[in-house]
């Protein structure tokens, strides 16, 4: 029997509006969860639905979680269908919870965005749905939750989906829906509801069992990051790695980058004996006819889909850091397996979406984020404490002589902000760089 499609998504949206209590009916409602578990949330304390079974406690692990009502950490849960399998990530919606949600989302193919029926598209829905598509998701479903609060009103429906009109605009190649739904009560959940008679569509669970799913790995061009060098004896020297995407055959021609060198596949080595092909996401150990210098964080790939290097990026990031980004200061950038020290040029603060520029200490061989989210992503961390600072998407490659800056907000400049952007200016000018005169906001000066 073939195994089912897996599909992966992540609930987002603003505090309270019911992620984990709609994830909780979906497990109840397809038969996934536990009689233990069940029989556990009954008896519990900590119940806060207003009459049956509080299905948030499904998914809130956290005594702290429990105890206040939120979600704090991204919490995953598998369930399935005749049709299909799916893993949820059940995301935070407080402000200060924001990079968990991009944790979350990064590794989702589709993402629930829900809206209050009685409070309509707000903020931080706004921000959810701004991210998730960033981070590569290329369908939102926005389910409007609590309408047995609102009298399953077709009105407030309505202008909840026009108020959602102006963001869809902002955001390229997605696709979105929109379903009435009441997830403490299931209507439109796994099943139609008829206090919904307005409503023709299907179900929120009809939609994730036909949702079209993205390309999978295997289908993208070949791409190896090296993560260790084997040298048991003289005679072998192998390059142990995933396959991150694509595959690669034996005798196939590959290079190696950023240096560029080129040989062939000799061997594909396994614990379980040599293959002919390896694909996503196999884990190999690949042994080339030549002996090239090759070392952890190189990346493999076939010639004539090989990535592009550079040096100056780009990018998104998302800083997730209390600390604001400091343009003087000198980072470490993950990309794969590959750790390169790295500046940064732009103004970012916790939580913030920023267009920033990297410079990195050596050439990156790169995809971008949209064409490959496995060299396409990185990582900033901080050098002496060690911990993550951002998550960033790469772009494009920064043209000589250009730096291009942007913040998605509409707030003007703070002073802090000013003062950074007048340094940055004046060490531009002992370079020779320039700024595009549209990287300024019009009326307002540094």
């Amino acid at each position: 029997m073939a195994e089912k499609p897996l599909l992966r998504i992540s609930t987002a949206g603003s505090v309270d509006d019911g992620k984990s209590t709609l994830i909780g009916r979906l497990l109840f409602d397809t038969k996934t969860v536990w009689e233990d578990n069940l029989e556990e949330i009954t008896r519990s304390k900590v119940n806060r639905a207003s009459h049956g079974i509080d299905f948030s406690l499904l998914t809130d692990g956290l005594r702290a979680e429990r105890e206040q009502g939120i979600t704090i950490d991204v919490a995953y849960r598998y369930f399935s269908t005749p049709r299909r399998q799916f893993i949820v990530a059940d995301t935070p919606g407080h402000e200060q919870y924001t990079r968990n949600m991009a944790t979350g989302a990064s590794t989702c193919d589709l993402a629930i965005i829900l809206l209050d029926a009685r409070k309509g598209v707000l903020e931080q829905s706004r921000r959810h749905a701004r991210i998730a598509s960033l981070l590569g998701v290329r369908r939102l479903l926005f389910t409007v939750n609590k309408m047995d609060l609102v009298d399953f009103s077709q009105e407030v429906f309505d202008e909840i989906r026009a108020q959602a009109g102006p963001l869809l605009a902002e955001i390229d190649h997605v696709a979105s829906d929109f379903i009435p739904v009441s997830a403490l009560d299931g209507d439109n959940v796994a099943t139609r509801s008829a206090r919904t008679p307005w409503y023709a569509g299907p179900s929120l669970l009809e939609l994730l069992e036909t949702a079209e799913a993205p390309a999978p790995p295997v289908a993208r061009p070949f791409r190896f990051p090296v993560q260790v060098v084997i040298r048991p004896h003289l005679d072998f020297r192998g390059y142990a790695g995933q396959v991150v995407s694509g595959r690669v055959s034996k005798g196939d021609a590959v290079v190696a980058l950023p240096s560029g060198a080129r040989s062939r596949v000799k061997r594909i080595v396994t614990f379980d004996g040599d293959l002919d092909e390896a694909f996503a996401p196999m884990s190999v150990t690949l042994e080339l006819e030549d002996e090239l210098d090759i070392a952890r964080g190189d990346l493999l790939a076939l010639p004539a889909s090989a990535p592009q290097v550079a040096r100056r990026l780009h990018t998104t990031v998302v800083w997730m850091s209390a600390e604001p980004l400091d343009g003087r200061k000198s980072y470490l950038l993950q990309h794969g397996t590959r750790v390169v020290p790295a500046r940064l040029h732009g103004v970012a603060s916790l939580n913030e979406i920023a267009r920033v520029e990297v410079e990195t200490a050596e050439a990156l061989p790169y995809d971008t984020y949209r064409d490959n989210r496995a060299t396409g992503g990185f990582i900033l961390i901080d050098p002496i404490t060690n911990l993550t600072l951002g998550a960033g998407l790469i772009e494009s490659e920064v043209q000589t002589g250009q730096l291009q800056l942007q913040r998605y907000s509409d707030a003007p400049l703070t002073p802090a902000e000013r003062r950074k952007l007048r340094a940055l200016l004046a060490h531009m000018t002992r370079f020779g760089l320039k700024l595009d005169e549209e990287d300024f906001v019009e009326g307002e000066g540094i």
